[in-house]
């Protein structure tokens, strides 16, 4: 049996003392390893900084979800020093809005608004993207070989052939799945086969800093069927025509290589400065909320509804749109379903919520139930790619209409947090909030009513804290 490691002992060791100890912990999983890396990263960090005054070294995490993106950057303390956040611009070809034009443009704005003077300092970056935001594109070239298919666009075509290859229930056994997207491109494709690559949107962004195609994390590449319990893709994946699409995979936070010299240059970041592995954002937003102990769990209220718990069981089944993500040893069990704050834009400004949230009594419930989705389609707690928004009747009141409209939201986060104990998870005893929606004082007090647990919003609520968690932790990994 492996002894449990107190992660929060000072390490003071040698570089070849330190090996020694991690070669004796591979039992202890990715991210204990992680931790003590990261310790002794912050001994020798300390150390250099009191014989180089002036030096100081920071890290870049970029999320970037489904309305826009955003850049935090932080220090080996965890302290913010800057951080911004830009809409998504909507660039078009003919009716169809060009994504990836649009998160390139994004991306490279992004970089040139973080602080010159803080450039040269940044020592590695990580990006998180939405999860099974699928690209295509040539393994040679990098470029696209057909739009970008989102997150939550679902190919029913795809779905029957890979419900015959995968095992019941599986992750990849839902229309939405990056498989199914990769196996309807593959099916209508005539040519480009032998030289296309798949990617996630992290993926893409980060190989744009580093320029090497065909390298994923672990956590987004769940979706398209690897296995993060036996760190490989599946023999049913493997034995399949379109395996050679299939991304090399490292965990998340692990150096892939430096910035390309345009960057640099563009820029004027240091050389030396690492690009890692992303992750998924809701993965990203757990990590920001630093919820560490099993039941804890995270809500994120974005544009969509993600909740995250930390389980010492691992739950998957595609049939209710459950899946898990490994976290050392333990599993971040839950799902993401299309309700969210893409709703509430569809019908109230900003300003309008804001103003129409501080009339809301949320001590008394709303009689109104609704389903609120921005288009036909839900994923999870319920998996229907045919669910239709229910969002009628109409109260005169906008408040009233609001409120109901939140607490439909709420009943649903309760129920996906109902099904995971029911398949076998931790039950859920705290919940934290990330994303916009965790601004909203009515709203957590009213889901804490459904809920009936204690709701706070998170220390950190923004995805790309987490990530530049990522790349504090991609530092550590390379010393």
């Amino acid at each position: 049996m492996t002894t449990p490691l107190n992660l929060s002992m000072p390490f003071c060791l040698l570089p070849s003392q330190q090996e020694k100890l991690f070669q004796g912990c591979r039992g202890v999983g990715l991210f204990a390893r992680t931790s003590i890396r990261m310790n002794c990263l912050k001994t020798d960090q300390d150390n250099v900084d009191k014989h180089t005054q002036g030096t100081k070294r920071l890290y870049l995490g970029i999320d970037f979800g489904t309305s826009g993106a955003r850049y935090v950057i932080i220090d080996s303390k965890g302290t913010i020093h800057s951080e911004k956040k830009r809409p998504y611009p909507q660039k078009s070809i003919g009716d169809t809005i060009n994504w990836t034009s649009s998160w390139r443009e994004t991306l490279f704005l992004l970089l040139g608004d973080i602080p010159t003077e803080s450039r040269p300092y940044i020592a590695s970056i990580s990006i998180d993207g939405t999860s099974a935001t699928t690209l295509i594109i040539n393994s040679s070239s990098g470029e696209t070989l057909s739009r970008a298919f989102l997150y939550n666009e679902s190919f029913p075509d795809a779905l029957p052939f890979v419900k015959s290859i995968a095992p019941e229930n599986h992750t990849v056994c839902s229309s939405s799945s990056t498989l199914c997207k990769l196996v309807s491109w593959w099916n209508s494709r005539k040519s480009d086969k032998d030289s296309a690559a798949l990617m996630h949107q992290s993926d893409w962004l980060l190989w744009l800093l580093h320029g090497k195609i065909g390298v994923t994390d672990y956590n987004n590449a769940l979706k398209v069927g690897y296995d993060p319990e036996s760190d490989s893709y599946p023999s049913w994946l493997l034995s399949q025509p379109f395996s050679h699409l299939l991304p090399s995979v490292k965990a998340p936070g692990m150096p892939i290589g430096y910035l390309k010299e345009d960057i640099i240059s563009q820029f004027g970041f240091s050389k030396d400065c690492h690009v890692c592995t992303g992750t998924t954002d809701s993965i990203a937003a757990f990590l920001a909320a630093r919820a560490t102990q099993p039941g804890k769990a995270v809500t994120s209220l974005g544009s969509t509804l993600a909740v995250k718990l930390l389980s010492t069981s691992r739950i998957e089944d595609a049939r209710f749109g459950v899946y898990s993500h490994r976290l050392d040893d333990k599993w971040l069990v839950g799902g993401a379903s299309n309700t969210g704050g893409a709703v509430l834009r569809q019908i109230f400004t900003d300003h309008q919520l804001e103003v129409l949230s501080r009339q809301i009594d949320p001590s008394v419930p709303s009689p109104l139930d609704y389903y609120p989705l921005p288009a036909n389609g839900e994923r999870f707690p319920v998996s229907d790619p045919s669910m239709m928004p229910r969002l009628h009747p109409r109260p005169e009141s906008n408040v009233e209409y609001l409120q109901g409209i939140l607490e439909s939201i709420a009943r649903i986060e309760a129920k996906g947090y109902s099904l995971l104990k029911e398949l076998g998870a931790t039950e859920v005893d705290e919940v934290f909030t990330s994303g916009g929606g965790a601004r909203n004082a009515a709203w957590t007090k009213i889901r804490g009513r459904v809920l009936g647990l204690p709701v706070h919003q998170a220390m950190h609520t923004e995805a790309a804290y987490g990530a530049a968690l990522l790349a504090l932790k991609g530092v550590g990994l390379s010393c």
